[in-house]
């Protein structure tokens, strides 16, 4: 074989070889954009960092209820996120409104002034019931709790026991959250769109 066939021999091979290495860099390159836009979508499906918190979707959260000197009244961070609808009138105003435009992941810590939360302290709701109403030999302590049903409207109601005196016993209908400003600090870690049947999660 002549020496220029053997020289042009090794050039082909060559473009061969720099053809598949072009090849498999393309291959290489589409594969990435691949992974990437797979991620993203995956990403967007789970946590959907573009949704917001309005009324009529279902919101997940956790949270804790401090009263204004930090001291903590209630929480859920060690248990479940609590679902909700935001709108429904099922959490206090305040709450509900800070909830509303919050997206998944995000934290936010709101001071809920006491109107909108458990509503000022009513004097009238302290009353003198018999004695009669409540379960035979039970013994009353101040700041008792107990539940009562309404015959007339079925409606539930939980009341706190003030004071016994000869004319019966003494009971608190108002929260025992009512005339407080609350301090809460949410974090959203699911979302359901209204009317969409879908929904996104993040980490609690």
């Amino acid at each position: 074989m002549k020496k220029s066939e053997k020289l042009k021999g090794k050039e082909k091979v060559q473009e061969k070889a720099a053809a598949r290495k072009r090849t498999l860099q393309i291959v290489s390159v589409v594969a990435v954009i691949i992974i990437v836009i797979a991620g993203v979508t995956a990403y967007i499906s789970l946590y959907n960092p573009f949704v917001v918190a309005a009324p009529g979707d279902k919101v997940s959260v956790v949270y804790t209820g401090m009263f204004e000197n930090k001291t903590v009244f209630e929480t859920n961070t060690n248990s479940s996120p609590i679902t909700f609808t935001v709108g429904s009138g099922r959490m206090i105003k305040g709450f509900d409104a800070a909830v509303q435009g919050m997206k998944i992941g995000e934290t936010k810590t709101v001071t809920i002034p006491s109107d909108q939360a458990y509503g000022p302290y009513d004097p009238s709701l302290v009353q003198i019931v018999p004695k009669s109403m409540f379960p035979a030999n039970t013994t009353l302590y101040p700041g008792e709790p107990f539940g009562f049903r309404s015959a007339a409207t079925g409606q539930s109601y939980l009341v706190h026991v003030v004071n016994v005196t000869s004319k019966g016993v003494a009971v608190d209908a108002n929260s025992a959250l009512a005339g407080q400003d609350l301090v809460f600090t949410i974090k959203v870690t699911g979302i359901t769109k209204a009317g969409s049947g879908s929904s996104a999660a993040g980490s609690s």
